[in-house]
């Protein structure tokens, strides 16, 4: 299971956009030049970002982009499904044919993990990360932390 680019530099832009955003709109060009992401990848991902209304574009000189709702309203789930990101665990997408047509025995143990995974990124808004980020990384950490089942106690 991994991330790929696709939804990492989507987050990336996101935040970007959502700390730079506000009174104008935040052209694409902009974010490249700040986060180092090709223009013509964002152009890709911001269009499929507006087909789900969660960035609205303004065109002509002065254009560019914003959010389309407040950012403690946009979890990064939301981004990351939204770019066509799919996350997953399983060697089988799912499906359940991943051992001759059949179901693994570890089957329901990574579509445990996809449901956590989507469960914490659901959990995590833009404005957390930007919280985040002006607070220098330490309250994420915390966040992830407080969702992680305890550890049981082992004697000796």
């Amino acid at each position: 299971m991994r991330l790929t680019t696709k939804g990492r530099f989507a987050v990336t832009a996101m935040v970007d956009l959502a700390m730079c955003g506000g009174k104008a709109p935040v052209t694409l060009a902009k974010i490249s030049e700040r986060q180092n992401i090709s223009l013509s990848y964002l152009e890709q991902l911001f269009g499929k970002l507006r087909r789900k209304d969660i960035v609205e574009s303004v065109r002509g000189p002065g254009g560019g982009y914003y959010l389309a709702k407040p950012a403690s309203a946009i979890s990064v789930a939301e981004i990351v499904v939204a770019v066509d990101e799919h996350m997953d665990a399983t060697n089988c997408g799912g499906k359940g044919n991943c051992h001759d047509d059949h179901q693994c025995i570890t089957h329901n143990l990574w579509m445990g993990l996809n449901e956590k995974i989507f469960e914490y990124l659901a959990s995590v808004t833009l404005q957390q990360l930007i919280d985040d980020h002006n607070k220098g990384g330490s309250e994420m950490s915390a966040v992830l932390l407080s969702k992680m089942p305890k550890s049981p106690k082992v004697s000796n």
